[in-house]
Formats: C-alpha cells, structure tokens, sequence
C-alpha cells in the first residue's frame, strides 16, 4: 500500500533554484492518494474538541473545508489582505524577505470559539503564527495546529512553541 509521501511530487528549483517544492497536487490529483491523506487527517483530529476549522490560503483550504465537513464544523478561511468582501481583521508578519498580511472576517471567530488551524506545508511557521495570532485576537483559542507535510529542518516548530503541531509527513527543506 502506498504512503502519503509516494504521492507528494518534489519539483526541483521551483520557485527559485536551489528550493526543492514539495508539491501536494499529486495527493489532490489521485483519489487515493486523497482518501489515504484526509483518513489520517481525520485520525490526527480524533480526541480533539475544537468548533471551527480554519483554513489558510490556498492549499488549507482545499483540506480544511473535508475537515469541516467530516466533523461537522464551520470552515474560516484565512486569506490574503482585500480578498475577502465583508469587514476583516488583518495581521502583518514578517517574512525572509520582506512583509505580507493575511485577514479573517471580523465574525468568523468567537470568543472562547477552540479552533483547529490546518494547511499543507509547515515550513519557517511564519504564517502559521500570524493566522493564530489572527483567531487570539478575535478570542479564539487554538487547539491545533494541522499540517500535510513538514519540513523539518526549517525549524518552524520553534517558531511555533507554545501551540500544539501535528504533521503527517516530514521531509528536509532545502
């Protein structure tokens, strides 16, 4: 049987040369390599007690609204600055180079709401931070933290620290 790793497609020099791109469309475009990676998510949440799972843009949400939908919770996506149409509340973090700025509707989280937050990739864990930062200061309480893959050596689960992390794959970043 195959493993979820056997479906993640590494794309050398992409986005610049030098990075190795752990790509997660080979898991979407296989349907089972799909059923393979949302059963352990799914498994990676049992026990969990949280009220929403919120999503970040893009690859989180293509898994967080099946995690919203198998537990029977609200999906919150997360989203770059101006891209969603009602009031938001932003955060803006620093990245290796340079800043970006992602936001939440205003009524998406609330207080004292448990949220899991999940995407496909934990690498440095800077928009991680942000988007939990984000669902803190609208009184949510992050529960978990749920990625596809990690990469490993970019040390994000010390940027992290403090917040629960759970990872179904790891491989070296480059």
């Amino acid at each position: 049987m195959k493993s979820i790793e056997d479906y993640i497609i590494s794309v050398p020099d992409f986005p610049k040369p030098g990075i190795l791109f752990r790509d997660v469309t080979g898991i979407l475009g296989n349907a089972d390599g799909l059923k393979i990676t949302l059963d352990a998510l799914y498994k990676a949440l049992e026990g969990v007690e949280f009220d929403a799972v919120v999503g970040l843009e893009a690859r989180g949400f293509l898994f967080g609204v099946s995690l919203a939908e198998h537990f029977h919770k609200p999906f919150v996506p997360v989203r770059k600055k101006g891209k969603l149409p009602r009031e938001t509340v932003g955060i803006t973090y620093d990245l290796e180079y340079g800043q970006a700025s992602i936001e939440v509707h205003k009524d998406a989280i609330k207080p004292g709401q448990k949220v899991v937050i999940i995407d496909d990739l934990l690498a440095t864990g800077g928009t991680a931070k942000a988007a939990a930062h984000l669902i803190e200061k609208l009184g949510g309480k992050v529960e978990l933290l749920l990625f596809v893959i990690e990469l490993s050596d970019l040390h994000g689960r010390e940027v992290l620290k403090g917040y629960n992390i759970e990872t179904l794959t790891k491989f070296p970043g480059h």
